[in-house]
Order: structure tokens, then sequence, then C-alpha cells
């Protein structure tokens, strides 16, 4: 893995150490001062004070051919916590996340998300998550996942939340007094897999999500990309034919109208298989029988779904793709289909392009929206204000060090 190092002097600080440990787990000073391109000298006096703060600690050693062991270093996972929050229509669900990505608490809380009140709603559920016992590792702030639009300012848009432009940061973070962070849902994702899962040691991967919408997170040079508005990788919105079922964007033939949850039943229905309300896992179940038709059915959603993620891949030259959300337990059934349509259209050089399934829950979408807040100590080359800053500044007073 790379890791870029911004040339002011605060990027060749703990901050740049921070990044590295946090993006690639527990390395010797040695290793740190190559890819960070420092001297020995000038990393044994930032990790020195990082071990005086709190901030990491050693994690054992590693085997040499002649000499002392060189020491490992890892971030400390009781440095800083936050709170992760998925909101959906019907329910929101909260975790409790320390620095290291390890979930300390979960829990789900029934929710409108139409009702006129609902940012107060969510403020009066968040309350009682945010006291807590001063022993406890310093809450960092609160990261918050939506389906939708969020612009850099934390205005969201979100058709399936009933949502327009709502000033859900600002309204958060006023009310709570600590730094609120919001996501699209997808890129929160993005954001755990970067730090915690597939995407580790990875700087250039897709995440893409199935389930009632089609998402993508396009991590890029070890960030998830937002774009200019916070729109970027609506893929489920690309249009895959002329004149298509019209999608909840307005729009007609987008691929969400034929591979999320309700393309799929609205196709199931026409061709005879399922009765208008009956729910995904009614297809499930027939694909699970050897339904030939059923069978058929999710090998075209497939075809359909590895074309277009093929011309992404030929844009953006991904080096992984990591398939989940709720709709990935279709994937045995898809991937028949996908499989040939995506290396079938793929450019020679991305033939090898590594696909990798995980597994969902909503509590790996509430954990993606913590690990927005845990990786801005890990950005050192993040904007200097903001939310994000917020949480540095937090980070930085662990310990009763200084940022």
């Amino acid at each position: 893995m790379s890791t870029t190092v911004p040339t002011s002097p605060r990027g060749l600080s703990r901050t740049a150490v921070l990044a590295l440990l946090g993006r690639s787990g527990p390395l010797s000073r040695v290793e740190i001062a190559r890819r960070l391109d420092l001297s020995q000298a000038t990393v044994t006096q930032i990790t020195k004070r990082l071990l005086l703060e709190g901030l990491i600690a050693e994690a054992g050693s590693v085997p040499s051919v002649g000499g002392r062991p060189a020491i490992r270093l890892a971030v400390v996972a009781d440095a800083g916590r936050a709170v992760g929050i998925k909101v959906a229509p019907d329910h929101v669900t909260l975790v409790h996340v320390t620095l290291d990505g390890t979930v300390s608490g979960a829990l789900t809380h029934p929710f409108d998300a139409v009702d006129d009140d609902a940012a107060d709603r969510l403020i009066a559920l968040l309350g009682p998550e945010l006291t807590q016992p001063a022993e406890k590792p310093r809450l960092l702030g609160v990261g918050v996942g939506v389906p939708g639009r969020v612009d850099p300012a934390g205005i969201v848009d979100s058709p399936t939340l009933g949502w327009h432009a709502v000033p859900l940061g600002r309204t958060l973070s006023r009310a709570l007094g600590l730094p609120v962070l919001v996501d699209n849902d997808v890129n929160t994702v993005g954001a755990a897999q970067l730090l915690y899962g597939h995407g580790r040691g990875r700087d250039d991967f897709l995440v893409l999500t199935l389930g009632h919408g089609v998402g993508l997170a396009v991590v890029e040079r070890g960030a998830v990309r937002r774009g200019t508005t916070g729109a970027a990788g609506e893929i489920g919105h690309v249009p895959v034919t002329d004149n298509g079922r019209l999608c909840q964007c307005g729009n007609r033939g987008c691929l969400e109208a034929y591979l999320g949850f309700a393309g799929l039943l609205r196709t199931a229905v026409e061709h005879g298989l399922l009765e208008p309300g009956d729910r995904p896992e009614s297809l499930m179940a027939l694909a699970e029988a050897g339904e030939s038709a059923a069978l058929e059915l999710l090998r075209g959603a497939g075809r359909l779904l590895g074309r277009t993620l093929a011309g992404v891949a030929n844009v953006l030259d991904p080096g992984a793709v990591v398939v989940t959300g709720e709709g990935a337990a279709f994937w045995p059934y898809l991937r028949d289909g996908f499989e040939p349509a995506l290396r079938g259209h793929l450019f020679r050089p991305t033939n090898g392009l590594t696909v990798i399934t995980d597994d969902w829950n909503d509590q790996a979408w509430a954990r993606g929206a913590a690990a927005v807040v845990l990786s801005a100590p890990f950005g050192g080359d993040a904007p200097g204000e903001g939310p994000a800053e917020a949480v540095r500044a937090r980070m930085g007073m662990v310990g009763g060090g200084a940022s």
C-alpha cells in the first residue's frame, strides 16, 4: 500500500503516522519511515510522543535475521470511539465502535423517517447513548449514514426517506454538542471496508451494495470519493436501456429499476413467478428450489449488472470490487450471469479484477457510519476545517496531547 503524505509541516506530524497505522495495522518504525519517506530519527520522535499520549502502543516484534527484533506499533483501540447510525425508513440502528473498529454495543429503534419531527426524534434517541461514564474511551463524534445524496455541508436529499434539503449535520451537531459527519450510507460502507475490511491495504477499489437500491462507493488513493455535490458512485442510476422502467429518481431505464428489490420482484411478477406484494424472500425461495425461470431471471439481472460494472471499472481501473448489502444473498444466482458479462466487457488489462463478497447486516452499515468519524484522525490530507477537523481536535485531547 502506498500512502501520500502532505508536504506541509502538519502533514509530517503525528497525523501522517496515525493515518498509516490506522490504515495498515501494526508496523515497525523502520517500515513507517520507509512508507512515509521520513528519516528514522523523525519517526522515532513522532512515535515517542504518540506513545506518551496513549494513541499508539507496542504490538509485538518483527522477526529479525540479525540484530535486535524491530518492535511493531499499533493504534490503541481505546484511544477513542464513535457512535454510528444507519437511518432506514422504518428504523435506525446505532452502534458504539472503538478506534480499531470493534463494535462494543448495538441497538435498533423503530423510526418513522417521513414524520416532520424525524430529526428531533433522532436527537432524542441519541441523547442517552451519548452519555457514558468518564472511564469510557473519549467520544470523538457521531457518524450518520443515510440513503440519498449528502452535500459537503451535511444537507440530505433522500427520496427513500422523504427528505429534501434537510440540514441534518448542522441540526444534530448543534443539539448534541459533538462533531457529526453525515454521508451516503454506501460511502460509509466504503469507509469501513477501507479501514477494517477487504479494502485494508488497497488504495483503489469499489464497494457495490445490492438491496432495495444499487449503490457504489468509489475509493481512490485511499479515500472515499464523494464528488462535487456528494453524489459520486450512483451506479444504480446509470441508464441501461432507452425509455425503460420509471425509476424512483424520476428518470427511466436506470439500473436500479431492474436490479433493486422492487425491480427484481416486478420482473418476477411479469414472468408469472410471483404475485404482486410478494417479498424478496419469495424469489429467493424459488431460486433455492431450483426453479428454472427464477434462475434465468437472476442470471439475466447478473448480466446487466456485470456489463454496467465493467464500464465503471474500465473508467476507474480499481484493484478490487467488494459486493455487499442485503441483496448479496442473491449473489450465488446473480454471479452466473455477472461473471461472464463482467469479464467479457472489461478492457484487457483489468481482466484480473478481483470480486469479493462480504456478509451484511444493519450493524455493518452503522459501523460504516462510525468509520467515517474514526477515519478522520487517519486522514493526513483531509480538509482542515469542518466536522472532520473537530474530530481530530478531540482526538488530540486524548491522553493530554495537543494537535
